[in-house]
C-alpha cells in the first residue's frame, strides 16, 4: 500500500490546471519515489515468498538485488536510449518506434525476473528511460492505442480474482471490517506524511490528499502477492476495495482544495 498511483493524481491535477503548481511537484517527485519504494519493497517479499527464508542478511541482498538492478538498468538504458531511437529513426517503417519501446520494455522486464525480481521492476526502469529520449511525446502517442485495448484487459483480470462473497459484512470471516480498515489507515497515513511538507509556498493539503489515491500499481502489487502465494483471496479482495476506495475519495477532495466549481 505504498505506492500512489502517478497516473491518477497527475490526470487530476491536469485536469485542474494544477500541473505547475509546486504541491502538484511535490506530490508527483514523491510518488515516482514511493513508486519505487514499493517496488523494493515488492522484490523483497516476493524473493522471500519463493524462498521461504526471513532473514535479515536474505532481506538485505534482496533489497541490493533491486536497487542495483534499477540503478544499472537505468544509467545504461539513458546512455543506450538515444542511439536506439536514432537507429529507429532511420528505418522508415510505419509502427517501428512504438514496437522497439514496447520489446526494450518487455526486454527489461525479462532481465528483471532473470534475477528473480518482479517483472514490473524492469518495466518500471524502462519507461523512466524513454522517458528521458527526445521521442518521448511520440512514444506516449503511440502508446495511447495499445492502453486503450490493454488496459481494459487488465482491469477485468484483476476484477476476476476478487470474490465478492468474502466481502459481505454479515458473512462469516468476512474481509469487508479489514478492507475498511486498510483504507482509514491508507488515507490516515498520506494525509500524516503531507506534514513533512516544509517548502515555502508549499500548500500541505493539496500534497497530502494527492497522495491518497492507490492505482494500477497497487494492484499489480497485490496481483503480485497473490500469485506468490504471499496473500489470500480473501485478503486480496480487500486490498482491491481499498484502492478502488483511495482512488474514487481524492479527485472531488483535490477539487474542493482547488475550491473548482465555486
Amino acid at each position: 500500500m505504498t505506492a500512489t498511483s502517478v497516473g491518477i493524481t497527475a490526470r487530476v491535477l491536469g485536469d485542474l490546471g494544477r500541473l505547475q503548481d509546486a504541491a502538484a511537484k511535490v506530490v508527483l517527485g514523491a510518488a515516482v519515489v514511493d513508486d519505487i519504494l514499493g517496488l523494493i519493497i515488492l522484490a523483497v517479499v516476493t524473493g522471500v515468498a519463493h524462498t521461504g527464508n526471513v532473514s535479515l542478511a536474505a532481506v538485505g541482498l534482496l533489497s541490493g538485488k533491486a536497487i542495483v538492478f534499477l540503478v544499472v538498468a537505468i544509467m545504461a538504458g539513458v546512455r543506450l536510449a538515444p542511439a536506439l531511437m536514432r537507429w529507429v529513426g532511420w528505418m522508415q517503417v510505419r509502427g517501428t518506434l512504438i514496437v522497439y519501446s514496447v520489446v526494450f520494455a518487455v526486454a527489461l522486464a525479462a532481465v528483471a525476473d532473470l534475477f528473480g525480481l518482479a517483472a514490473i521492476i524492469g518495466a518500471f526502469a524502462a519507461g523512466l528511460v524513454l522517458a528521458t529520449t527526445e521521442r518521448r511525446h511520440h512514444i506516449e502517442e503511440r502508446i495511447k492505442p495499445v492502453a486503450d485495448l490493454l488496459v481494459p484487459v487488465f482491469f477485468v483480470t484483476v476484477g476476476m480474482k476478487v470474490q465478492p462473497g468474502m466481502l459481505n459484512p454479515f458473512a462469516e470471516n468476512a474481509q469487508f471490517g479489514i478492507a475498511m480498515l486498510l483504507t482509514a489507515v491508507a488515507v490516515a497515513s498520506k494525509l500524516t506524511a503531507g506534514l513533512a511538507v516544509y517548502q515555502r509556498g508549499v500548500r500541505r493539503w493539496p500534497v497530502a490528499v494527492g497522495m491518497v489515491p492507490r492505482g494500477e500499481v497497487g494492484l499489480i502489487f497485490a496481483g503480485a502477492g497473490l500469485a506468490a502465494g504471499v496473500i489470500a483471496e480473501d485478503l486480496y479482495s480487500a486490498l482491491v476495495v481499498v484502492v478502488m476506495l483511495t482512488t474514487f475519495v481524492a479527485p472531488p477532495w483535490l477539487k474542493a482544495l482547488y475550491g473548482v466549481g465555486r
